[in-house]
């Protein structure tokens, strides 16, 4: 366990995450040097940013609709959304360091510009989100925390919930993809007291992906292990 905030004045905000994994590549190391800065968003982290001004999304994205990703793991998903629709600016935010460098080799084959990236805790990005100013937001496979102990720990509590749908539009569209049927549980639960209303109307609302959707390596990973995806849509109140 550590703090997601390394200044004084942070908040202290728990981080179970793994933020590095096996050594990276020569080719990983060079995308990082030479396209992570130039992918920022703005002045996330409380050393850079300890007024917590808020970024500007006019200057960000040229005024385009702006989506935003939770954890983009491997960053398939993130790039075919980008390239899937070019007329929106996406927000990408993941704190672990592997999957940062696989995303930012997929962007350069790519070729997508309308993308930024995070490489941290999303938690510190929702406090300099202006409130209403994302159209539409994507958890797909986020970390499952098994253990009831650590149920605690999952994206869908109200200490990341809440602060989302703060930066939502009214209106705006919350999308969760999980092969775990405790977390479907806890998300049903838990994201409608955040302010949002789930879509379904009948099981084929949640059994069958979004018209847009790719399968990840995690989402396949899954299937070979014989769970079964579910795919849940909420709107912002």
């Amino acid at each position: 366990m550590t703090s997601s905030n390394k200044h004084p004045g942070a908040p202290w905000r728990n981080f179970y995450g793994r933020v590095k994994g096996k050594t990276l590549r020569p080719s990983q190391e060079t995308y990082l040097e030479e396209d992570l800065a130039k992918l920022s968003p703005g002045a996330v982290d409380w050393d850079v940013n300890p007024e917590r001004e808020k970024l500007d999304m006019q200057a960000m994205f040229g005024g385009k609709p702006v989506w935003l990703e939770i954890g983009f793991g491997g960053g398939e998903h993130l790039v075919h959304q980008a390239a899937t629709h070019p007329g929106m600016g996406i927000i990408g935010c993941e704190p672990f360091i592997n999957g940062v460098a696989m995303l930012l080799g997929k962007i350069r084959q790519a070729g997508v510009e309308n993308l930024k990236v995070y490489p941290g805790d999303a938690r510190n990005l929702f406090d300099v989100l202006p409130e209403g100013s994302i159209d539409k937001a994507f958890l797909n496979y986020p970390d499952p925390w098994p253990k009831t102990r650590h149920h605690r720990r999952r994206f869908v509590t109200q200490e990341h919930l809440e602060p989302l749908a703060r930066a939502l539009k009214p209106g705006a569209e919350f999308r969760v993809a999980t092969d775990i049927p405790d977390y479907v549980r806890q998300t049903l639960e838990e994201v409608p007291k955040a302010g949002f209303e789930w879509l379904a109307e009948g099981p084929g609302d949640w059994r069958a992906p979004w018209g847009d959707w790719i399968s990840t390596r995690y989402e396949q990973k899954a299937l070979r292990e014989g769970r079964t995806p579910h795919y849940l849509t909420f709107r912002k109140l």
